[in-house]
């Protein structure tokens, strides 16, 4: 498992690296439109639907961002576009949480199917707009997310259990600890902080140019959305008894598994940008 975890990373890597340095945005932007499409197949697959309409559902999906694309979105700074994005996401992932694994069959098919390619949409249409705004912007939102993932992970072996009395989100991500959840947040302000010193056009600088305490507050509130996809996720697949999304990434899981955290993050810092 390893291994293939290894040799996955490795490859992923290979092909990511050149297109996102590359000297235009384009390379970078059909990669992320592949691997929404790859998303999309997984999500029809995740809500019972057959391997035909699971690719239809994919294809609906890269049309849906294709059309965006060449209607010149990713020039756009969509302000109302995003706010609106962003308090969906709060509110429909706090209903969702609260409803728990019970409460997703009960949404009927057609909404969810509709819900996910809009959120598969607005995470690429975000991707692909930070994309053309600059190299380190986009990094500044990606690493984020990874050092909110990284931080929690150790924070939660370290010291999972110790202060708070229960789980963060027993019945659907059992091994989520409210200290992980506090350490990947301490993670991001650290690293906020730190980047804005060296200066750089990030999300950090700009949100910092408003007020540094704005700055800390915002990347407080996208680790814990960040979180917030990641466990909306694992209630979706618990629902479909599936253990992973796809195995279209051997060692990995499928490509839903690897963007979960992202869905909310990377409309919510448009949203912070562009406001």
């Amino acid at each position: 498992m390893l291994r293939q975890r290894v040799i996955t990373a490795i490859v992923l890597l290979a092909i990511l690296l050149p297109a996102l340095f590359y000297r235009t945005p384009v390379p970078f932007n059909v990669l992320a439109l592949v691997l929404i499409g790859a998303g999309a197949w997984e999500w029809g697959r995740l809500n019972a639907l057959g391997q035909g309409a699971s690719l239809a559902l994919a294809g609906v999906c890269l049309l849906a961002c294709g059309l965006s694309w060449q209607g010149g979105l990713l020039d756009q700074s969509l302000p109302l576009l995003w706010a609106i994005a962003g308090a969906l996401w709060v509110l429909a992932g706090g209903w969702l949480l609260r409803s728990g694994v019970a409460g997703w069959p009960r949404i009927p098919k057609f909404l969810r199917l509709a819900g996910g390619l809009i959120v598969l949409w607005l995470a690429w249409l975000a991707i692909a707009r930070a994309r053309v705004i600059g190299i380190e912007f986009l990094l500044s939102v990606l690493v984020l997310v990874w050092v909110a993932d990284i931080g929690a992970y150790f924070a939660g072996r370290k010291f999972g259990g110790r202060f708070s009395k229960g789980k963060l989100a027993p019945s659907i991500s059992p091994g989520k600890s409210w200290e992980g959840v506090w350490g990947g947040m301490a993670g991001v302000v650290v690293l906020a902080l730190v980047w804005n010193f060296f200066g750089g056009e990030t999300l950090y600088s700009q949100l910092a140019r408003r007020h540094l305490a704005l700055m800390v507050l915002a990347v407080i509130f996208l680790a814990a959305m960040s979180v917030v996809g990641d466990l909306v996720e694992s209630l979706i697949k618990r629902s479909a008894g599936a253990k992973d999304s796809s195995a279209l990434l051997p060692g990995h899981g499928g490509v839903l598994d690897r963007i979960d955290a992202l869905l909310p993050t990377l409309p919510l810092a448009m949203m912070l940008a562009s406001l």
